[in-house]
């Protein structure tokens, strides 16, 4: 490749755009690209990502594994085909919202929904931007929302990220909850419950004050949507920033990204001690100030009993 010419494209990407090239041979029993990344995706949403192999899709279709390879030639270029497809376009109805603002919060619901539908996808690593077209298309409407904005394009895909982001963490921790009571036999309301109690039987107002009274306040059990409170507030922020923008006010000077350690660093024997030392001496101080907190508590009760 020289300096001029574009990178070739990975397999897995050319076959989500429809541009690789077919098998040379297989089995001709209508096996297809579509017919193998179906049958991944019923796998996975029945039984988990784990349950997704060549061998299980390949007797799921009735066809030996080496079959498939003729059509998926590696397990990474399946698992990208199954998000594109799982992923689907986002929905037309987005664009009746009314505003930047409600066309944001219509993908942010749909893109909870997704993950609901398919909570295997959260256990996908996120490998770089989105290259195929259905996860082009999500990103593509996110910054056509905002299109009439006066925000910058680093500022429209920040704002994008952003909202992608909250409805990805959203389908995180409701995930989480599903398996819980998959697990369990209790429903999601049984297992915040029990969540509650664990925390009521270990977080004392002594150690933890705001967090004790929160528990107290009940908001482990609570009807309320945390993640929809912090979506509004974030584009309340951006609605804020819009009319100051308005205003002809000039556009801050954009952050560059935190700087990543680098990995020579993190694998370093001296580093990696002076690090367990302070994970350790951070210990310490935990145990420290519990045994104060224990003999404070002891004081006062035994000042009073001095004063009756």
């Amino acid at each position: 490749m020289t300096e001029h010419e574009p990178p070739e494209l990975p397999r897995g990407i050319a076959l989500a755009w429809g541009v690789a090239a077919n098998p040379q041979r297989g089995p001709k029993r209508e096996m297809s690209v579509e017919r193998i990344v179906d049958a991944a995706v019923e796998l996975a949403d029945a039984d988990g990502i784990s349950a997704v192999s060549m061998a299980a899709v390949a007797s799921a279709l009735g066809f030996t594994p080496m079959s498939l390879y003729r059509y998926v030639s590696a397990k990474d270029d399946l698992l990208l085909l199954m998000q594109e497809q799982a992923t689907g376009l986002p929905p037309e109805a987005h664009l009746e919202a009314e505003g930047w603002r409600g066309r944001l919060l219509a993908l942010y619901e749909e893109q909870v929904r997704l993950y609901q539908r398919h909570p295997w996808m959260l256990s996908l690593p996120i490998t770089g931007s989105p290259i195929t077209p259905n996860s082009s298309a999500w990103l593509d409407a996110g910054l056509a929302a905002l299109a009439e904005t006066p925000l910058s394009a680093e500022e429209r895909i920040a704002v994008a990220l952003a909202v992608t982001g909250h409805a990805r963490w959203c389908g995180i921790v409701q995930a989480g909850y599903t398996e819980q009571s998959r697990g369990s036999g209790l429903s999601a309301e049984q297992v915040a419950v029990r969540e509650a109690e664990l925390y009521d039987r270990v977080i004392t107002s002594d150690e933890f004050p705001a967090l004790r009274r929160a528990i107290d306040d009940g908001v482990f059990t609570s009807p309320a949507d945390p993640f929809r409170f912090g979506v509004e507030r974030l584009l309340d922020g951006v609605a804020a920033y819009l009319a100051v923008r308005g205003d002809g006010a000039a556009a801050p000077e954009a952050a560059e990204w935190a700087e990543v350690e680098e990995p020579e660093l993190s694998a370093d024997r001296r580093l990696k001690e002076a690090r367990r030392s302070v994970r350790e001496a951070e210990r310490a101080l935990r145990d420290a100030r519990k045994v104060e907190r224990l003999v404070l508590r002891e004081a006062r009760e035994r000042v009073a009993r001095a004063k009756k």
